[in-house]
């Protein structure tokens, strides 16, 4: 049995503090032990975190872009191996982890690489005086990971902390620690110096015990809304910086002047990919009446062709859910949906694929006959549901696009380039997609309104959470 240990100061570290068993989603079976990281490891890393950050931050932002980007290249090169582990911590579709997922972590690295390089402030004069402005690291920051997007989640986090200056410490999900744990190995073995990335492995326990570390200067989670609001409770007495990219609830408003194809796959695209397990995924869709019975026989008929199995499969649809206890929360929601008087035009079920039946799988489902005020139309599924409702008018589908306390997503399907700017305007959502759903380039910025968060992963906007500005007056 293979056992997962916590990556600390350059090397695997040992713990006796109890293990995790790490389950296959696609199979129901323990695939290895996960040993639990105790608080005197994270004593241990953030010592040698510390240390290595101030010579970290010492070094031009050229050094540090060098070792970025050869830590990029090289997690390309391990894309298919990445993505293998990929498919071992979340059940999802090697298709999917080989194309989206695990490349993004590799752009990520060396987007900001680049950004390492080039990052400068500003500079003033007065009669008298000269001034400028550097933006500086804040120290040791952590990371606290999904289990849905492990790779991206790892060097989204990751990268941004490290071309600042940062040292990083990463806790995976206890649902998902094989790829982080790797890319923590290959960063150090193509020269980030020991220290500068580790991980921890464990549960709940050892992530409140970073929130608490007088010696960790900032937390970025991607979690549940709970969740964010309990970071934010552990790390207010050291006055921790904290961003948090929670979950969400997103609308997608179909009019009837889209391109019919654009409208359909997008509408499956933004609720199956992953079997449903992104937390921006557009789980609301709102489509106008007109064209609505149109839309939803063609969404139907193509969802009860999707295949469900094997993730590995190249004419696999649909993976896993994560763990057997989430597959249940989703089978509940949609049990719940049928009481409320929503129908079930599509799946409804669990699968049980040949060679797979002890997998966590559920077929994809589209409900109809949905109403604003039911609880899979308000609360987060976070699996292959999609809730259909039907608008009349752009003022109609805009009100009740925004009657969520979720804001991460939204989408637009509309040829009316007009009408697209006007509607994007008016949503309530960090980000916006229009005639596509849920593309997001390393250069572009990630991250919610309301309920769903504050703070952006990817882009220059996620240099802002890494560093502080430091101002320097000088008189003449």
């Amino acid at each position: 049995m293979q056992i997962i240990s916590s990556f600390i100061n350059g090397a695997a570290y040992p713990s006796d503090a109890g293990t995790i068993d790490k389950i296959y989603p696609a199979t129901g079976e323990v695939i290895a032990k996960v040993e639990k990281a105790t608080s005197a490891m994270l004593d241990e890393a953030v010592r040698h975190a510390s240390e290595a950050q101030k010579q970290w931050a010492a070094r031009s932002g050229q050094d540090r872009s060098q070792i970025l980007y050869s830590i990029a290249m090289a997690l390309k090169e391990a894309n298919e191996e990445l993505s293998r582990l990929e498919v071992q911590d979340v059940g999802k579709l090697y298709s999917e982890a080989v194309t989206g997922d695990v490349p993004s972590g590799a752009d990520a690295f060396e987007f900001f690489a680049h950004m390492a390089a080039t990052m400068t402030g500003t500079s003033h004069k007065w009669e008298d005086a000269i001034g400028y402005t550097r933006r500086v690291p804040l120290g040791v920051c952590a990371g606290i990971g999904a289990w849905n997007y492990p790779a991206q989640i790892a060097c989204w986090k990751a990268a941004p902390a490290l071309a600042t200056g940062n040292a990083f410490i990463l806790k995976p999900s206890e649902e998902t620690p094989l790829v982080a744990m790797r890319i923590a190995q290959i960063a150090t073995e193509h020269g980030l110096p020991d220290g500068l990335f580790q991980v921890l492995q464990g549960d709940y326990e050892i992530g409140a015990a970073i929130c608490a570390h007088k010696g960790i200067a900032k937390v970025s989670l991607t979690g549940g809304v709970d969740t964010g609001k309990l970071i934010m409770k552990q790390s207010a007495d050291s006055l921790k910086k904290v961003t948090l990219e929670l979950g969400g609830k997103a609308p997608l408003v179909i009019f009837d002047d889209c391109d019919f194809e654009i409208a359909v796959q997008t509408a499956m695209d933004a609720n199956f990919y992953t079997a449903g397990e992104v937390c921006s995924n557009a789980t609301r869709v709102f489509i106008q009446e007109g064209i609505a019975p149109k839309i939803i026989a063609e969404m139907v008929k193509r969802t009860s062709e999707m295949r469900i199995g094997d993730p590995m499969s190249e004419d696999v649809q649909i993976g896993a859910l994560i763990s057997k206890a989430h597959q249940q929360k989703v089978l509940d929601y949609i049990r719940i949906g049928e009481e409320e008087g929503a129908h079930i035009a599509v799946g409804g079920k669990a699968a049980h694929p040949q060679g797979f039946e002890g997998g966590n799988f559920v077929e994809p489902t589209i409900m109809t006959q949905c109403t604003d005020d039911m609880r899979i139309v308000r609360e987060e599924i976070f699996g292959p549901v999609m809730s259909v409702l039907t608008f009349k008018t752009e003022e109609e589908a805009i009100r009740r696009a925004n009657d969520t306390d979720f804001g991460l997503g939204a989408g637009i399907i509309t040829s009316d380039l007009t009408r697209a700017h006007r509607v994007a305007d008016a949503l309530e959502a960090g980000n916006v997609w229009v005639n596509t759903y849920n593309l997001i380039p390393a250069d572009w910025p990630f991250g919610g309104a309301k309920q769903s968060g504050f703070g952006r992963e990817s882009s220059q906007f996620a240099i802002e959470a890494y560093t502080e500005v430091k101002a320097t007056y000088i008189q003449l």
